[in-house]
């Protein structure tokens, strides 16, 4: 990568408030920004001395006098290697497509956080080939909010899956653990649906991208004039929630302050807005999700002890994708199948070897990392099925060795561990309950079609289940 005070982007837009956002936020890290209004002089300033030491362009969908997906071709032909990040308001994949065909390196949604942003001209200027975060798209592809949609059959991910379905009935608190990517939230979605609050809608605030000096107003809300800029009065997260369920995303992010005013309205079910007189009695169930152990943070002093046990009457422990390698096939074939679903792609298959590739990867950016690459990886694949071929990035960091599948034992890619940690065989009884696990996520649940696979009746499997302490949830 350029030294920081080297490097140069262009931004290809005609909107001056956006421009100067996005310069502010460039700047903060060392870019120094060049303006475009339009293509022609976008083109124009490749050619020029400042273009040529350019390190990344961003360019507006709306950019007028041209097609952005044109312009990127364009642009591309011109200067090949030269990252360009497409902005744009539409959430639609089938755009998302054609910008990557046309050969965008990442697709920024509007708004785009300061976080997303710098992570995005990071990860497109790095030389190297990233080993934290292999494809920056973050495409928003619609899913089915229930516990069948989360794909897995490792033993602690379906006990986690347990666990949460079980507190889901009630109307207490949850706190889930998991790094970024687990599915953190995708599990939220499922205990909401599975609520007795479900009818009711379900608020979700992001801590981690909500600026740190106004977290306080979009939980609690404010009174008109309650500070300046407070123009009007605003209702906040807590009290919009009445009744219903407030999804509260990287908890562990919170200031301190606002730590004490969120244990004070969970003790006493009640939120006081900034520069009110007067409470309002709440009835809000809080799930809670933070990327790293709040235990930790309460040892070190940055989290509060009372309210990480406000939060945590049952805790959740979503395991990383690399402790549960072998439910990368289940995970890869429906990723797969949702992708084929979506405008300009079709479902594709995927090779052996293509799945010994991504079983050798220990996926720090978890599950979503790997819907990001399957992403990819269909987005310019012309045959009926990925093979190895089709991820390069991987093959560059693991080597072609990997894709012979040589590298990951059969035990570990069917999901079901035959031996113990010392080489004996594991007890049958406990070989045959992970089977049945691995069943029920495969078939999602579907019990009818778990007793069928298996080759026994429903009435047997109900009894093995029982017999073996199997939660029907898990």
């Amino acid at each position: 990568m350029a030294e920081l005070d080297q490097r140069l982007l262009m931004l290809i837009d005609d909107e001056p408030a956006q421009c100067r956002l996005i310069s502010a936020l460039a700047a903060r890290e060392g870019w120094r920004t060049i303006i475009a209004r339009d293509a022609e002089t976008a083109i124009a300033t490749l050619g020029t001395r400042q273009g040529m030491e350019l390190n990344a362009i961003i360019l507006d969908q709306w950019v007028p006098g041209d097609d952005a997906c044109v312009l990127i071709s364009e642009l591309k032909s011109r200067r090949p290697a030269l990252p360009i990040l497409m902005l744009t308001a539409s959430t639609s994949p089938l755009l998302a497509v054609e910008a990557m065909r046309a050969g965008a390196t990442d697709y920024l949604v509007k708004p785009v956080a300061p976080d997303r942003l710098m992570q995005a001209l990071r990860m497109a200027t790095t030389r190297e080939a990233p080993r934290d975060e292999l494809a920056p798209l973050t495409e928003k592809m619609p899913s089915n909010p229930d516990f069948e949609s989360m794909i897995g059959a490792a033993p602690t991910f379906r006990k986690a899956l347990a666990v949460a379905a079980k507190a889901a009935r009630g109307h207490g608190p949850v706190l889930i653990e998991g790094e970024s990517g687990t599915g953190k939230e995708m599990l939220m979605r499922a205990m909401h649906a599975a609520s007795p609050r479900a009818k009711m809608p379900l608020r979700f605030v992001n801590v981690g991208s909500t600026p740190a000096n106004a977290i306080e107003s979009v939980l609690f809300g404010h009174e008109k004039g309650a500070f300046p800029g407070a123009f009007d009065r605003q209702i906040g997260a807590l009290q919009q929630c009445d009744g219903a369920t407030l999804a509260l995303d990287e908890v562990d992010r919170l200031p301190l302050s606002v730590q004490e005013r969120l244990l004070e309205s969970i003790r006493r079910s009640d939120v006081r807005p900034i520069g009110a007189r007067y409470s309002f009695r709440i009835d809000v169930r809080v799930i809670a999700a933070t990327n790293l152990p709040l235990g930790d943070l309460v040892t070190e002093g940055l989290f509060l002890r009372e309210l990480h046990e406000a939060l945590a009457p049952v805790t959740v422990k979503l395991p990383p994708l690399r402790e549960r390698l072998g439910d990368i096939a289940a995970l890869s074939r429906f990723f797969l199948a949702r992708i084929g679903e979506q405008p300009g792609l079709r479902e594709l298959g995927i090779t052996d070897g293509a799945l010994s590739l991504l079983s050798a990867y220990d996926w720090p950016g978890n599950v979503r990392q790997l819907q990001a690459v399957l992403f990819r990886a269909a987005v310019f694949c012309d045959g009926d099925a990925l093979t190895s071929d089709d991820f390069p990035q991987l093959l560059n960091i693991l080597g072609p060795t990997q894709s012979t599948g040589s590298s990951t034992p059969m035990q570990e890619s069917s999901g079901v561990m035959l031996y113990t940690a010392d080489g004996n065989l594991r007890p049958l009884e406990e070989i045959e309950a992970d089977v049945i696990r691995l069943a029920i996520g495969l078939y999602r649940g579907r019990m009818t079609e778990v007793a069928r696979r298996l080759g026994i009746g429903r009435s047997t499997l109900y009894r093995k289940l029982s017999e073996l302490g199997i939660d029907n949830a898990a």
